[in-house]
């Protein structure tokens, strides 16, 4: 298959999956013309490695996982590692985002929002006061 059913295949544009291949995720054969010829298999890696990404997986951990998705005799405790560890760094950016939410609320809150010019939320921003 071409890039462009590679593509609608995984779900990926054809910006990044030659991305992926630059950077030694997949390698897809050459035809005799010089294009790229995606077999099934490649296509089913690139679904997968759009299916990582979207969970937030980095490049490095996309190549970890498809090692461990092509060694039959993984340990599944080695997947499970990474999810997990994955699932730790969400959690600490929904901490941060919850307590940039804070910061804006109460911001958003002490500002009266009226044709006065004093804003607290720009004194904040400039450094001038803490929310």
């Amino acid at each position: 298959m071409n890039i462009s059913q590679a593509a609608e295949f995984s779900g990926l544009p054809a910006k990044t999956i030659r991305y992926y291949e630059d950077i030694g995720l997949i390698a897809p054969s050459r035809a005799a013309n010089g294009y790229r010829d995606y077999t099934r298999e490649d296509a089913e890696t690139l679904r997968f490695l759009s299916r990582a990404r979207s969970l937030g997986f980095t490049i490095e951990d996309c190549r970890h996982l498809l090692s461990l998705y092509h060694d039959r005799e993984r340990a599944s405790a080695d997947v499970r590692t990474l999810a997990q560890a994955r699932i730790g760094e969400i959690e600490e950016k929904i901490e941060a985002l919850s307590a940039m939410k804070d910061t804006l609320s109460t911001l958003v809150h002490a500002c009266h929002g009226d044709q006065r010019p004093d804003c607290p939320i720009l004194e904040n921003l400039a450094g001038k006061k803490r929310a």
